[in-house]
Formats: structure tokens, C-alpha cells, sequence
């Protein structure tokens, strides 16, 4: 805990933005981090809960208690140390978890949590300008060798494992970076590419082998790298996007998200966008379905494209304003959010559902919508018209690609289309190949890719060795 009292006598404070005025203008983070001495304050408001419900909060079970502690006394480099114990990338779950973690917070009660991911964040920043970040290659060498297919958050949590557990790995990654939805789905607004890169660099010092721009049943057989290795983890996310069938769905100007948001990244990076039609918002009317994160994300790029207007609808009713505590808490809560893209000038309307898409000389021009029950039923009379010159479906993802390398092994599948496999062993219905991540559970949060990455490093090295030193 931090200091007895410190709950009573410290108000909450948390990070706060650039204004949006400002950070439209460019595709940079924006957030305004805590002086050091704010952040030792909000860590001594940690409380002597008894039950510390953040912990259950955290899918990594994170020791939150501990580092606010160690924050609180000064010692930020045991801190540092702690929060590695139980998270290979705070700096990144820093940045883009939603933080259930302090929705489980007995502060939480009063709404005012302590700003455990502020306090993570600023702990993994300054391990990394301390140079307290440092490669920890294996004393020694196993002599087995495990192919991870995927590199995103769960791929590269458990290729760190393996390492460091002295294994030989190898991670195939499609794209020309390593990070996955970490490098080429999440805005550089919300996370700089420059935070996934160093910690590839550090992985490739411990001897992880990166084999970009390498697709595994196109470029690469699956069944060569299932006989070349002795564990093959397969961390292929959940890719396929749920479509909005309806009539016009054809007309250009109609894409996916996930079409959308890594030509931007891209750019930015300075990647060739490839033989695909470049997708841009400037000048244009844009209407984002979907009220998630992802569609978040849309906005607070079409923005920054230049967007003549930015409209966002969600099929689901608009959540209360606040939750019933007593009935939610420390469970993650059912409420009205307002994301930071959002809060830059987007228009939000619930209980909406598309009826169809219009246009002329094959363009999307608008939409016909209607208003629909708490049962998706429609309204009587409640069909209405939106100007769209681009309309970005992001509607959440469905279960992993199953042409290729999943269907050329043969993989059982679970009712949904998930990979079937335990959360224990992580091991497929082939024998030597395991899965983990998005591709196991279905699309989820980082944190939670994170945990399933660690833990399948742990069922891997177990099965390789009969034994295992890795935490779960």
C-alpha cells in the first residue's frame, strides 16, 4: 500500500491532453505525462484494502499494490522490477489498456480510483530513460526450438518467455514490422511506433529472430516449420471483420477499419501502402459503424485526415451516464464512455441500425438508417437519411482466418471459429502446435493477449523440458 492516510487527504489526478485543437493537427501522442513527485502523491493514495480486487481486475494480475508502494517510498527501479514480473510490456498496456484495473479499485466506490495506469506508465517510461531496460539473454541454451507465428502483443509476450527461458525462437510476422495490431491497428496518436520498436530491438538482443514480411502458409509451409521446430504457438489474432450485408454494401467508398487504419500507420512509418486504393478522409462526410475502440480509432484519424464531418453510430442503446456501483463493482461496468477521438468533434448516435447504402455512378453518397428497440427491432417511422463519402465498418471481428495454414492442419475449431484450445496446456489438436492470443479467446484487449502469451510460454516449456521455471 502507499501512505495510511493517503486516500483521505490526496485528491486524484491523472494525465491530462493537449487540446484538441492542437492535436488534431498531427498523428504524435498527446498526452501530458505527471511531473515524478504527482506521481509518488497519486501511488501513496494506494489504500490498505485488505482484498486488493485490482489485482482480479488486471488479466495479468499486475501486483498493484506493491508498485504503488515502492513508488510512494522513492524506489522507483524495484518498482520497475515488479511490474516486469507480471507484464513484458507496461509501457504499452500504459498507453492503450482501458484500465479494468482501476474499475476494481475500492476507490472506485467513490469514483475516484487510484491512477494505476498513469502510475504504470510513468514507471515504465522512466525504467526505459534509466536504461533499467536491459536484454536478459538465457545463461543457457535448450536446444529446442519453437516457431511463433504472429507478433503481436500475445506472439511477442510469449517469444520473450521462450527466450528467456533458452529456447531458440523464431517469430514469422507477415508484415514488414513486428507488433501486429500494436505497429499497424492502433493509432501512432495513441501509441508512437518508436515504443513497440525498442522493445523488438531488446527481444532480438536476447535471441528472438525476427522473419517479417514472411506469411506462414504463402510464403512459408506450415508443415516445414511444424517439422523444423519443436513447438510451433501460433498468435494469428482474430482477422476476420463482421460485415453489414445489406443492400449498396458494394458501392466504393465502403471498407473495413482494418483496411483503413494500417494505410495510415504506414505513412507514417514510411512503409509503401502496396498495390491497394489508398483510403483518405480528407474533405470528405465520414460515418464510422461501430461504437468500439476500433471505431474510436477511425474517428480520431479521419480527423486528423481532414474530415469535413465525422459521424458515429452504434446499434446498441446509449449506455447510462453512470453505473450502479453496488451492482457492477469490481466488475468492469456498463456505462457511457467518451474516448479522446470522440471528444474531438465526432457525432455519436445509439440505437441505430443501417438499412442501406445509396449512391450514384457506383459511389456511396448516404445512408439510410432507422431507429431500433432495445430487441433491434425497427421503429415505426423512424428511417432517416446521412451524407457519407466514406463509411468505415467497425463492427468488431469474428474469429480468425481459417484459409491457409488453419485449414491446412486440420486445427479443431470452437463453435465460434476460435482455435480450439485450454487455457492450461494452449495446446491445439495437433500435437506439437499451440495457440494463444485473439486466435484462442477471440478478439480481445491487449492486456488479456499479454496473459494468454505468458501463459502459453509457460504450458510450451513445460511440455518441451517436463518442468518449468516460468511464471503462469
Amino acid at each position: 500500500m502507499g501512505k495510511i492516510t493517503g486516500f483521505l487527504e490526496i485528491e486524484r489526478q491523472d494525465r491530462t491532453y493537449a487540446p484538441a485543437g492542437d492535436r488534431i493537427r498531427h498523428f504524435r501522442e498527446f498526452v501530458n505525462p505527471l511531473p515524478e513527485p504527482e506521481v509518488s502523491r497519486q501511488a501513496a493514495r494506494c489504500m490498505d484494502c485488505g482484498i486488493p480486487y485490482c489485482h482480479d481486475g488486471c488479466p495479468i494480475n499486475n501486483q498493484i499494490p506493491d508498485w504503488n508502494d515502492l513508488v510512494y517510498l522513492g524506489d522507483w527501479e524495484a518498482a520497475a522490477r515488479n511490474l516486469h514480473s507480471t507484464n513484458n510490456f507496461p509501457e504499452i498496456t500504459g498507453r492503450v489498456c482501458p484500465a479494468p484495473c482501476e474499475a476494481a479499485c475500492t476507490l472506485n466506490l467513490e469514483d475516484k480510483p487510484v491512477s494505476i495506469k498513469t502510475i504504470e506508465c510513468a514507471i515504465a517510461d522512466k525504467a526505459w530513460e534509466e536504461a533499467w531496460i536491459a536484454p536478459q539473454p538465457p545463461s543457457e541454451k535448450t536446444g529446442k526450438r519453437v516457431a511463433i507465428v504472429g507478433s503481436g502483443p500475445a506472439g511477442l509476450a510469449a517469444a520473450q518467455q521462450l527466450a528467456r527461458a533458452g529456447h531458440e525462437v523464431h517469430v514469422y510476422e507477415k508484415n514488414a514490422y513486428p507488433g501486429g495490431l500494436l505497429r499497424y491497428g492502433i493509432p501512432d496518436f495513441k501509441m508512437e511506433k518508436q515504443v513497440v520498436a525498442r522493445r523488438a530491438t531488446q527481444m532480438a538482443a536476447e535471441g528472438v529472430t525476427f522473419h517479417c514480411s514472411v506469411h506462414v502458409g504463402r510464403d512459408v509451409s506450415i508443415f516445414d516449420l511444424e517439422r523444423d521446430h519443436d513447438a510451433v504457438l501460433l498468435c494469428c489474432g482474430s482477422e476476420v471483420p463482421r460485415d453489414l450485408e445489406v443492400p449498396g454494401r458494394d458501392l466504393v467508398g465502403i471498407h473495413f477499419a482494418m483496411e483503413y487504419l494500417p494505410q495510415q500507420n504506414r505513412r507514417i512509418a514510411g512503409e509503401p501502402l502496396g498495390d491497394v486504393e489508398p483510403i483518405l478522409a480528407d474533405g470528405k462526410h465520414v460515418v464510422v459503424i461501430g461504437g468500439g475502440d476500433t471505431g474510436s480509432d477511425c474517428i480520431g484519424t479521419a480527423i486528423r485526415q481532414g474530415a469535413l464531418s465525422v459521424t458515429q453510430l452504434e446499434i446498441m442503446p446509449k449506455p447510462p451516464e453512470r453505473e450502479n456501483k453496488l451492482l457492477t463493482w469490481p466488475h468492469w461496468p456498463l456505462k457511457l464512455r467518451t474516448s479522446t477521438s470522440q471528444a474531438e468533434g465526432a457525432k455519436r448516435d445509439f440505437s441505430v441500425m443501417t438499412k442501406r447504402f445509396e449512391g450514384r455512378n457506383g459511389r456511396v453518397e448516404r445512408l439510410i438508417c432507422a431507429r431500433v428497440d432495445e430487441s433491434f427491432k425497427e421503429l415505426p417511422d423512424s428511417e432517416f437519411e446521412l451524407s457519407a463519402d466514406l463509411v468505415l465498418l467497425a463492427m468488431g471481428f469474428l474469429h480468425p482466418v481459417h484459409e491457409g495454414l488453419v485449414e491446412e492442419l486440420g486445427l479443431t475449431l470452437t463453435e465460434r471459429g476460435e482455435v480450439a484450445a485450454n487455457d492450461q496446456d494452449y495446446r491445439t489438436s495437433r500435437e506439437k502446435v499451440f495457440a494463444a492470443g485473439d486466435m484462442r479467446r477471440g478478439q480481445s484487449l491487449v492486456v488479456w493477449a499479454i496473459r494468454e502469451g505468458r501463459q502459453a510460454a509457460h504450458a510450451i516449456d513445460k511440455a518441451l523440458m517436463g518442468h518449468t521455471n516460468l511464471p503462469r
